[in-house]
């Protein structure tokens, strides 16, 4: 890891107090950035946990291959995105080109569905964390302490890292992206050179194997696993050359995610063999990456591993964290949300308000599903990433149609192919993934009826009702603002040259 660049100077703002908004200035370089939002797609937890679940319920050992075709989507969809942060100067992304290209009112609408889409995945990941804590520790003969403190122990744990300046996170989630990163490589590679169990194949390449069972499931499933990349354009005021730094931040962060993916969950499954995986699996889906790993690296691999799990996890919620926070400072600065949560701290150079606003805001969430006594993971994992994941997908396609109706209307350079073409494709791979998170949403969130069969109850109707209230919040608080505010709702989208 190359260690970010040093010091950053806030401008305009000497204190705290005598300055409302101030601006976020840095020099993250791509790795550090990279590094950043790679750690929210929390590999090691997504090979762990999501990759068998993929295969059980998708397309069983044709699942890699889903990871590879996601891939491809998402570097269509990074395209635009990265042409959009070439001409557009500001951070923000998803709600920021969205108002450009579709105007004011569905940038806002779009800013409070990435609040949905952040602050759920965030919280539900704590969920599990605090699960895997409760667990572990019980395990070494430790007091039984309920699930929902240890996940609060780790809110305040990333509350003062994401206080603090940058590169102090960024420091922390490159040490643990990389400890889970590597384990997992190595893994496949010891696999690779003993043969496996069977002997090295490209089954799950094969197109018989890549169409079987549910892919629209296996889809959704990989799809999912990438959250996280896309939000590279908000560390846009804090990187050393943005025009260039964050285009290079989201190909590589794709690129990679995508390889890791796709050369893990294989290395999975030649582990077992072809005919052998899915039995493994069915076994204990959430299990195989420990059972695999002791058998290829030994019992202290598998502590290894078990716990990268948990700084996977960590690194997660403050990767998350992170972005949050310079969500809501972007939103402050234009006027979207008040504007103390656009301080930045004299000394931290930190979005500071902000950064303890979702520290008191993912607290609250956790503490309330522990008073409710949901199940971390059967209820606060599985809802809260369920909605993230139908929320995620419905902004990307969004954003994908921003960029090509902006570019459409604007005199800026352009090339058809990043303007035009790739966006197209990538539209095209989102909706079908959309349709696809949609149709299977009462699955994902485990909504089903006596007998386990999904159905559209009341909780997948009140879960999906989030993701059209909190885009009308933002569409209302436009038509508010135009009427009430009009030159701070024309400030929300400057015109550009």
């Amino acid at each position: 890891m190359s260690a970010p660049a040093d010091s950053t100077t806030a401008h305009s703002t000497t204190s705290v107090v005598t300055s409302p908004v101030g601006s976020l200035t840095g020099k993250l370089g791509t790795t550090s950035i990279v590094f950043m939002v790679v750690a929210a797609a929390a590999p090691l937890t997504v090979i762990g946990g999501a990759a068998p679940l993929g295969m059980l319920l998708g397309n069983g050992v044709g699942f890699p291959a889903l990871y590879a075709i996601s891939g491809v989507i998402l570097l269509l969809f990074a395209v635009g995105l990265a042409a959009m942060t070439r001409v557009v100067p500001r951070p923000g992304a998803f709600f920021t080109y969205i108002g450009y290209g579709l105007g004011n009112r569905m940038g806002l609408a779009a800013a409070f569905l990435a609040l949905l889409t952040y602050t759920t995945i965030q919280v539900s990941v704590y969920g599990y964390l605090g699960y895997i804590l409760e667990l572990t520790f019980t395990g070494l003969g430790a007091p039984s302490i309920p699930w929902w403190i240890w996940s609060l122990t780790m809110v305040a744990a990333v509350g003062v890292l994401g206080y603090r300046h940058i590169d102090v996170s960024s420091k922390v989630l490159g040490v643990l992206l990389l400890g889970e990163i590597g384990i997992v490589l190595l893994l496949v590679l010891v696999v690779v050179v003993t043969g496996g169990a069977d002997g090295l194949s490209f089954t799950s390449f094969e197109p018989a194997q890549v169409t079987s069972g549910s892919p629209a499931i296996g889809l959704m499933f990989a799809i999912a696993a990438f959250i996280g990349f896309e939000a590279t354009a908000i560390f846009r005021d804090e990187a050393r050359d943005p025009e260039k730094t964050i285009p290079r931040a989201t190909y590589a962060a794709v690129i990679g995610v995508g390889l890791f993916y796709t050369v893990a969950s294989w290395g999975l499954i030649m582990a077992w063999g072809p005919d052998k995986i899915m039995a493994a699996v069915a076994e204990d889906p959430g299990g195989l990456i420990l059972r695999t790993t002791e058998r290829y690296l030994g019992s202290s691999g598998e502590v290894v591993v078990n716990v990268l799990l948990i700084t996977s996890m960590f690194a997660c919620v403050l990767s998350f964290h992170n972005v949050l926070a310079r969500y809501q400072h972007s939103m402050a600065g234009v006027g979207a949300l008040p504007s103390g949560l656009g301080r930045v701290h004299h000394s931290h150079l930190s979005p500071h308000t902000s950064s303890f606003a979702q520290t008191i805001t993912g607290g609250v969430l956790v503490l309330l599903s522990g008073v409710l006594g949901l199940d971390p993971v059967l209820e606060v994992f599985t809802w809260f990433s369920g909605v993230a994941t139908l929320a995620i997908a419905v902004l990307m396609a969004v954003t994908s149609i921003a960029v090509i109706v902006w570019f459409s209307r604007s005199t800026a350079p352009r090339s058809i192919w990043r303007t035009v073409v790739a966006p197209s494709l990538g539209l095209v791979g989102l909706v079908v993934a959309a349709l696809a998170i949609g149709a299977n949403f009462p699955m994902l969130v485990g909504d089903v009826d006596a007998a386990g069969v999904p159905r559209w109850g009341a909780l997948s109707l009140g879960l999906v009702g989030l993701v059209l209230i909190l885009p009308a919040i933002g569409w209302v608080q436009g038509t508010v603002m135009k009427q009430v505010r009009p030159q701070a709702y024309e400030r929300l989208t400057d015109s550009l040259t």
